[in-house]
């Protein structure tokens, strides 16, 4: 017998689908941990992404700390997390946050950088206050590179939840860790398809959210918004 043929037996066994260590528990317990990373890694980073990229300062600074970063391995933060907190989630989800920060910010921040000038100059002219500006003008403009990056965070940090499981945490890393250690080597198989599943399924999701809004928030901002210029430059 093959090795995908047992594999395949392997998921297709109906104990596998069942309990705490079921296929959909530890694929609910995955996504949890990752949810919970990504969302928390937003709240950080778009704020300081947007700030920078509205106000055009520091901005160079913060994308270098932001790409230091990323060369910082996962692995590690989450050892001196373990140290901090013991076995579980919490030192899994510190780990993830610092991973999804990075992205989030540079995508954040360039995003808004990059709304053209004009339009900033003929919102102004227009009256648009500070924030009404960010929010009704820069912001939807910037929403593909912003919601590029939360999908590079949420696809990062989904394929590497799987750590949690070295530390006694859940998640399809389970799977993994537990049938490598018992010589089941069909479960590392199942577990490693799953996540990559998990991450394609994900990335596929945010993306359909993105054309969602892109076309009603972005498409026909910069179609009024290409004419308030013009009115604005020949007034």
């Amino acid at each position: 017998m093959s090795f995908l043929m047992t594999v395949l037996d392997w998921v297709r066994d109906p104990t596998h689908w069942t309990g705490d260590d079921g296929i959909p528990m530890r694929t609910l317990q995955h996504a949890q941990i990752s949810l919970e990373s990504v969302a928390i890694g937003a709240v950080i980073a778009l704020p300081i992404g947007v700030a920078l990229g509205h106000y055009g300062k520091f901005g160079n600074l913060a994308i270098n700390i932001s790409n230091a970063g990323r060369a910082v391995p996962s692995f590690g933060i989450l050892i001196i997390a373990f140290q901090l907190f013991g076995l579980g989630d919490t030192p899994v989800v510190i780990a993830l946050v610092a991973l999804a920060i990075p992205p989030m910010v540079t995508n954040s921040y360039v995003g808004l950088t990059e709304v053209d000038k004009d339009v900033r100059d003929a919102a102004r002219g227009m009256g648009y206050r500070e924030l009404a500006q960010l929010m009704r003008i820069e912001l939807p403009l910037a929403v593909p590179l912003v919601m590029a990056g939360i999908r590079t965070s949420a696809v990062q940090v989904i394929a590497t939840a799987t750590v949690a499981a070295f530390i006694g945490g859940g998640g399809l890393g389970r799977f993994i860790v537990d049938g490598y250690a018992t010589q089941i080597y069909p479960a590392v198989a199942a577990g490693a398809v799953a996540v990559a599943l998990l991450a394609v399924g994900t990335d596929f999701a945010l993306g359909g959210l993105e054309r969602l809004l892109v076309p009603r928030g972005v498409r026909s901002e910069r179609s009024r918004m290409a004419q308030r210029v013009t009115m604005f430059k020949a007034g």
